[in-house]
């Protein structure tokens, strides 16, 4: 710019001169206590990450550490069904506390704060944008061992804010078997590359079914693409999450802690990397 004083830190705007890249980290309530927080993403919607997130949470909190999921999908919500908590978030003059599950998972989201779980949410990109990030500032998340962030699909407002606000650790991607996932990972693997987060690997969902009579896996969506799209982009392929009927209905009932989610544990060993 012609003006230009070269001092970028008293300068607004984002210029490819810059120096420097402007910092949009917010910080976390003063009285909250986080140690790593996971971003679980994916480039479309219906593969079920929000299921694949309370998994993670629930396979971490049975190794012993505290888990707590704070539910970014705004207009989506399904996090407190799934474990069935009808109870609102409540708050003081110091903020505003998470409800914890039946196994003591800490759980934000504005279906905990809403009259009516299924009144929607119909708010613009920016009223959304700043709502999760209250969840982080304004929320009082004690002793937190691994935090697990539940992203709505694809690269918009949301997303981004989450990645700029708050310091993610590490990504999850989750996909399914279908052939387009590559396009559909490539786009979240660019996004996480651009803001300098780790990608910590894959999860497919929804890989096969198991036959209840003779044990056989069937592949319902078609063969998984998943181990060769991991290579492609150098990442690692942690999981292939089963579709189980079981689970399914647990979920429906609000009993998602009592799952038995044995496919995850690669993935909680790869959490623990972090550490």
């Amino acid at each position: 710019m012609s003006d230009c004083n070269s001092n970028c830190e008293s300068c607004s705007s984002n210029c490819s001169d810059r120096k420097s890249k402007p910092d949009f980290k917010v910080q976390p309530h003063e009285l909250s206590s986080i140690k790593k927080v996971i971003g679980v993403v994916s480039g479309k919607g219906g593969v079920g990450k929000s299921l694949v997130t309370s998994l993670m949470a629930i396979t971490m909190n049975r190794r012993g550490y505290h888990s707590a999921i704070l539910d970014s999908d705004i207009t989506g919500p399904s996090i407190p069904k799934a474990f069935g908590i009808k109870e609102k978030a409540q708050g003081n003059e110091m903020g505003l506390f998470p409800v914890k599950s039946n196994s003591g998972i800490d759980i934000m989201s504005i279906n905990l704060l809403l009259d009516n779980e299924t009144d929607p949410v119909v708010w613009r990109g920016p009223v959304i944008a700043a709502t999760v990030k209250q969840f982080w500032s304004d929320v009082i998340w004690s002793d937190v061992d691994f935090m697990y962030v539940d992203m709505p699909p694809g690269t918009g407002d949301v997303p981004l804010t989450v990645f700029q606000s708050i310091p993610l650790d590490g990504i999850v991607i989750v996909t399914s078997p279908q052939e387009l996932v590559a396009m559909i990972v490539s786009k979240a693997v660019g996004m996480a590359k651009m803001m300098n987060i780790p990608v910590l690997g894959i999860v497919e969902n929804m890989s096969y079914v198991r036959c209840p009579d003779c044990g056989k896996e069937i592949s319902v969506f078609g063969e998984s693409h998943a181990q060769e799209t991991a290579e492609k982009f150098g990442l690692e392929f942690l999981a292939k999450c089963p579709l189980d009927p079981a689970a399914t209905a647990l979920c429906d009932a609000g009993r998602a802690d009592e799952i038995s989610a044995p496919w995850l544990e690669p993935v909680a060993d790869a959490v623990l990397k972090l550490v």
